[in-house]
């Protein structure tokens, strides 16, 4: 090479790195942060407005069903079954009169014991003109006062004993299976039917202890139950136990149900979810919106320049596909609930609202 060209050829190298390096500036002034788009480029994105609504915190736990009133119809006395004046399963009203026993001999005996009573009260009038002349002593006269009394008891007892024969329905409610039949002699105390209300039903369930401080009376209830999976039964607190189970560190905590038709059975198994807490204004997103980075949580937010910008939040309760948000987005601000992994903050958005 001619020497005096070689000033020529390092003036072309140098020409040429300088171009070099211009271009990869230029380059690297183009790259997005780590995952960002290109810069100037537009993301499309799904998004979703924050919106106010009433949110509730429950606890989910089991417990059985029981009927609101459950009796066993029983004799009072001892006799022969006259009449049967009721169905299996019916639905009967509170004095229907149920079981009719033979009522013969407690009349007999009714009457012979108002004749008793008739006599002494004669004997306790005579006495009672005597000890007055000094006629009969005053033990005389009060023995007369208590055989007079006791005959009174008598007559009392014997009526009794003869409404008794009279079996009637003591509330409202269906009659259960028969025990006994027409004609069958009955001792005292013989169980002959059941009679249960079932309208409301009761569902008795435990708390933990660490949950009875946001337990209270008219606190509600939804239950469900195997025989109607796709169905909810609501209902109401009105018992919260005053002793927590040693064994199980748990109170007992009854509901009504309301069961106008009978859908609901004493002993089943009930699902429940008791309601602690309810915030009536809430502000909620789609669960999908949150990033987790550490002990951080954030959201995508749309300023009004149509970028994304990450915005640290605070969660409170959370609901199915829902979350509530305590502290960091307003009602109507838009957050980004698909596509975050093309963001940066600064990125700008074209945002498909969902429905």
């Amino acid at each position: 090479m001619n020497p005096t060209d070689r000033p020529l050829a390092f003036s072309a190298l140098a020409l040429g790195a300088t171009l070099l390096s211009l271009l990869v500036l230029s380059g690297c002034q183009r790259s997005a942060g780590p995952g960002g788009p290109p810069g100037g480029m537009v993301v499309n994105v799904v998004g979703a407005a924050a919106k106010r609504q009433p949110i509730q915190e429950t606890i989910a736990l089991v417990g059985t069903l029981e009927a609101n009133k459950m009796v066993e119809v029983r004799s009072e006395v001892d006799g022969t079954i006259e009449e049967l004046l009721f169905t299996e399963g019916e639905m009967v009203s509170k004095d229907h009169i149920l079981i009719q026993i033979d009522r013969r001999k407690l009349e007999a005996s009714l009457a012979e014991a108002e004749a008793q009573f008739t006599m002494a009260e004669g004997n306790r009038r005579r006495y009672e003109a005597l000890v007055a002349s000094r006629a009969v002593s005053q033990q005389e006269f009060d023995q007369a006062v208590m055989t007079h009394a006791a005959a009174l008891a008598t007559v009392e007892l014997m009526r009794e004993q003869v409404r008794d024969a009279t079996i009637t329905a003591p509330f409202d409610g269906i009659i259960g299976d028969r025990l006994a039949s027409a004609g069958q002699f009955i001792a005292k105390g013989t169980t002959l039917t059941s009679l249960v209300d079932l309208d409301p039903m009761k569902v008795a369930f435990q708390v933990p202890e660490r949950y009875l401080s946001q337990v209270s009376q008219g606190q509600r209830i939804t239950v469900s139950v195997a025989a109607y999976p796709q169905q909810l039964f609501t209902g109401e607190v009105y018992f919260v136990d005053s002793q927590v189970d040693e064994a199980t560190r748990a109170a007992i905590v009854k509901a009504y149900v309301p069961n106008p038709k009978s859908q609901l059975l004493p002993g089943m198994f009930a699902n429940l979810d008791l309601v602690l807490k309810v915030r009536a204004d809430a502000v909620v997103i789609p669960e999908t919106a949150l990033l987790f980075q550490g002990e951080t949580t954030s959201v995508f937010v749309v300023d009004g320049e149509q970028k994304a910008q990450l915005q640290p939040v605070t969660t409170g309760l959370r609901m199915p596909g829902l979350v509530e948000i305590v502290q960091g987005v307003s009602p109507g601000q838009i957050v980004v609930t698909e596509g975050t992994q093309k963001l940066h903050p600064g990125a700008a958005v074209k945002v498909r609202l969902e429905p």
